[in-house]
């Protein structure tokens, strides 16, 4: 065995996945724990996820749910904030995942892909209204709420 952990996490990505967590700004999560917080010991803090996430023993905390108002004030949609570790696990993950599975997704996919937005979308359905004399309506409202997870 030419490794002492199972899988190759190195240090320096773990430091990338914080810089970028911390450029970001996010709220603190279910452990309350704020940015300034989680730096006060950064080095113990790092190391504990880079161990856990290279030995296999990394578990995800719970995430806080937060209702935010929809626009136009139409109700609430939930949010979840996972605490500062588990965003930078995470991160850690996109960063080695993303460019796997980037080139697999369809050129017409637009939800949560790098440089990619909503208006990107909206504009490419415009200019294809142009083209077409038909159009397809239907109402999802709460699709993915209503799905059933047990299925």
């Amino acid at each position: 065995m030419n490794n002492a952990k199972p899988f190759c996490i190195s240090k320096r990505e773990v430091w990338e996945a914080y810089k970028q967590v911390k450029a970001n700004r996010g709220a603190a999560g279910v452990d309350r724990q704020s940015m300034a917080e989680f730096e006060a010991d950064l080095k113990h803090n790092l190391y504990r996820i880079w161990n856990r996430m290279s030995s296999g023993s990394y578990l995800p905390p719970p995430v806080l749910r937060v209702d935010i108002p929809k626009d136009g004030g139409a109700g609430t949609r939930p949010l979840g904030i996972p605490t500062i570790s588990d965003r930078i696990a995470q991160t850690v993950v996109k960063r080695y995942l993303e460019p796997l599975v980037e080139p697999m997704f369809h050129h017409d996919s637009y939800g949560y892909r790098p440089g990619r937005s909503a208006h990107q979308a909206l504009e490419v359905a415009r200019q294809r209204c142009w083209n077409h004399d038909w159009v397809l309506d239907l109402d999802i409202k709460n699709f993915f709420g209503s799905i059933d997870g047990n299925s």
